[in-house]
């Protein structure tokens, strides 16, 4: 099939592109910013674009990965965030029914759900983060915009038939965390694959898979992180003393994490749970906390990416 690739010179768009042709497609990324795949250049929130992509270059399938994301907020006014993330999505999606297209796959955000109280995790136990988790309360632009993209694809769904699957995708992206400081990068990235990290390889993945089975889905939204090994029961005991649960899953983690001189969380405040998008989609991260764990033990390759100067394409300044 001939895929339209939103996002394309992204940090996940440089992954999907040679996923899409490894799997038989052909890929024609769109983004404002130019790329190694970028065939279109230009804004999604841009109608003419969009429908020009689709014209010019026959797309039959649609992998929308654009967007602003939680760090652009302090680079971009709310209306910009509207412009992508809602009106840029609805370009997509009508001209995708328009050319009576079968399947939409949808990058968003397990952000959408953290609400202000989830995010200062004043609760006594830890707070299971999966698909039935509402009522929904995003607590800025980039969540409020990508809940209502995830509301138009639904609709175009019920009104058009136009199968979407929705992937609210963990952390995966390689900078250093603009909200904690407290720990290096590498220990703060390692530590978020028992909660709520995934690699950005698998992400790709995830999507490339729901593009295959998008047809037989219909709608559908899944939670997309690495597998946690933890289970709901040990909710409270998460919360209140998280390194002596992890030590009971993986009893070597304490000193394999003091020989790099890194720190276990001592509470984790919220578990994103992806067991639905195995049981529905058949679809599990490689990655886990173990593969972090036996990288550390082998003195072996970390097997994620970390890049603290990362700075995404649209960011950079133009060359003249």
């Amino acid at each position: 099939m001939r895929v339209l690739l939103t996002g394309s010179s992204g940090w996940l768009g440089r992954f999907l592109a040679p996923r899409l042709r490894a799997a038989g497609h052909v890929a024609i990324g769109l983004d404002i910013a130019p790329g190694a795949d970028t065939r279109v250049v230009g804004s999604v929130a841009e109608k003419a674009v969009v429908e020009r992509a689709f014209s010019t270059h026959g797309i039959e399938a649609v992998v929308h990965a654009a967007a602003l994301h939680k760090p652009d907020i302090t680079r971009h006014p709310r209306s910009a965030f509207i412009g992508t993330n809602v009106t840029g999505t609805l370009n997509l999606l009508e001209a995708a029914a328009k050319a009576s297209h079968d399947r939409f796959v949808f990058t968003s955000t397990t952000s959408l759900m953290i609400s202000q109280n989830i995010l200062q995790e004043t609760a006594s136990r830890a707070v299971w983060i999966e698909e039935s988790l509402g009522p929904l309360a995003p607590r800025n632009i980039y969540g409020v915009t990508k809940l209502a993209a995830e509301g138009l694809c639904r609709l175009h769904f019920l009104e058009f038939g136009l199968n979407c699957v929705v992937l609210r995708t963990g952390h995966f992206f390689p900078e250093e965390d603009d909200t904690q400081r407290e720990l290096p990068g590498l220990n703060l990235k390692a530590n978020e694959f028992l909660n709520r990290r995934l690699t950005v390889e698998d992400a790709a993945d995830a999507h490339i898979v729901a593009l295959d089975r998008a047809r037989t889905l219909g709608f559908e939204i899944f939670v997309l992180s690495a597998p946690t090994p933890f289970v709901r029961s040990e909710a409270e005991e998460l919360k209140r003393g998280a390194a002596d649960v992890i030590k009971r899953h993986f009893p070597d983690a304490p000193a394999l994490y003091a020989r790099r001189g890194w720190r276990l969380p001592t509470s984790i405040g919220r578990v994103y749970d992806s067991r639905r998008i195995a049981d529905v989609m058949g679809f599990r991260c490689a990655t886990d906390f173990g593969r972090v764990l036996q990288a550390l033990r082998t003195d072996g390759r970390l097997p994620y990416v970390h890049e603290p100067s990362y700075q995404s394409p649209k960011e950079r300044p133009a060359m003249s």
